[in-house]
């Protein structure tokens, strides 16, 4: 916990949340640093099996925050572009390969960085009076935080140029048609609503999880022999565990299976 960051673990769920909301979440220095770092540790924390990455107050995430950027580009233009390598490369890996379920709680608008942390998550809760904002070319900027490679996914390649070339805010009941959105809720449900999908994921196979995540990623840029083989090398990794083993046992006994994520 710090002051611009929460972390906080109940039931094998941490809970993450931004806490700028003065600021509505803007990504100072100190904030991306917390985050960096606070989800590395999320990944390596043995009590956690699933995430909650949300925002304090009335936003997400409105992305950078251009005011700190501002003063930089006076005192040194070239150090403003080394946060995208030191910083947002760093969290969106760790959202995306983090080895056990993340859900975003996005509970207000989320622009820029802040939409494309959400879309590196697995799964979206998101208020019905939120938004997404791919703000980037609105400021002469290109995308970052892996929008390029994560919005495609979601919603493909010709509304991916348009929303990230003629950024707007999309409403949460548009997001959701287009595909951004796994549940909408209103907007007091959302922590709660994606803390229960966390605990639910938590309560699961976590190593057959991380196992599904890294073949979906995998796919993506292999053919179909190389992911075939990448398929049989992850279910035999998910099939050595013990939540393999007792699931099968459970099913003979026609019970339901006990997942301890090992």
């Amino acid at each position: 916990m710090t002051d611009v960051l929460g972390y906080e673990v109940a039931d094998n769920v941490a809970t993450v949340t931004m806490h700028r909301p003065e600021a509505m979440n803007a990504l100072d220095l100190e904030l991306k640093v917390a985050l960096r770092d606070t989800l590395r540790q999320a990944a390596d924390d043995p009590r956690v099996r699933a995430v909650v990455l949300t925002g304090a107050g009335r936003a997400f995430c409105v992305g950078q925050d251009l005011r700190q950027h501002a003063e930089k580009l006076v005192e040194d233009p070239k150090s403003c572009w080394t946060t995208v390598r030191e910083h947002y490369n760093p969290i969106v890996l760790a959202l995306a390969t983090m080895p056990k379920p993340v859900i975003a709680a996005v509970n207000g608008i989320a622009a820029g960085a802040g939409a494309a942390f959400a879309f590196a998550c697995d799964f979206r809760v998101v208020a019905d009076t939120a938004g997404f904002n791919l703000a980037f070319s609105a400021v002469g900027l290109s995308a970052d935080s892996g929008a390029s490679w994560t919005l495609p996914r979601l919603v493909g390649h010709a509304k991916a140029t348009e929303l990230l070339m003629l950024p707007h805010t999309v409403p949460a009941a548009q997001a959701a048609e287009l595909g951004l959105v796994t549940k909408l809720v209103p907007a007091d449900q959302v922590l709660p609503e994606a803390q229960a999908l966390a605990r639910s994921l938590a309560a699961g196979p976590t190593v057959a999880y991380a196992a599904i995540k890294q073949s979906l990623v995998y796919s993506t840029a292999h053919d179909l022999e190389e992911s075939l083989a990448f398929e049989d090398e992850m279910q035999t990794r998910a099939g050595l565990t013990e939540d393999h083993r007792g699931a099968v046992d459970a099913f003979l006994r026609k019970e339901k299976p006990s997942f301890q994520g090992r």
